[in-house]
């Protein structure tokens, strides 16, 4: 079993949407009886309804629909990805676990994630820390350019290590 889970994962260089992707891997767990991968597809479509588009309807009253599979954006499903991920860090930590299959196959879904070395270089590349009173000054403009692709507590650790230019 552990040999399927190799095709399970998502990336934007693959040329299908998250959503269809999503889809496919359920449809391939079910035939393949793997339940751990049919159950986390279950959980992550399970949120679908939870994506709403804000809409006026005639009267003038403010209200939201369900968006539809051709309006459900990559971005809303990874968003929906990193809160179950958030919430098995929570629950690993209480468990004094690392990691889990579960979180394993979640991650598959994300793109990955900014390195410290790759923090640090762009900063030296980027950032003129001398404009600034404090390294950590510069973490905006950090977190701008990496947006959810770094992690804030590896930022400000590089920040703080690199001190005053």
């Amino acid at each position: 079993m552990s040999d399927n889970k190799k095709e399970y994962g998502w990336n934007a260089s693959m040329g299908i949407s998250l959503y269809d992707k999503i889809r496919q891997d359920m449809k391939g767990a079910m035939l393949n009886k793997d339940t751990d991968v049919r159950d986390t597809m279950r959980l992550i479509m399970g949120e679908f309804p939870s994506l709403t588009v804000s809409m006026t309807l005639e009267s003038g009253k403010k209200t939201t629909r369900v968006k539809t599979p051709a309006e459900i954006t990559d971005d809303d499903l990874l968003d929906i990805i990193r809160k179950f991920v958030k919430s098995e860090k929570t629950i690993l930590e209480l468990k004094n676990e690392t990691s889990s299959a579960y979180m394993e196959l979640l991650n598959r879904y994300l793109p990955s994630m900014a390195t410290l070395e790759e923090i640090e270089q762009w900063v030296r590349d980027n950032v003129d820390l001398s404009q600034f009173k404090a390294p950590m000054q510069a973490m905006g403009s950090v977190m701008k350019h990496f947006g959810k692709l770094a992690d804030g507590n590896q930022v400000k650790e590089v920040l703080k290590n690199m001190g005053p230019a």
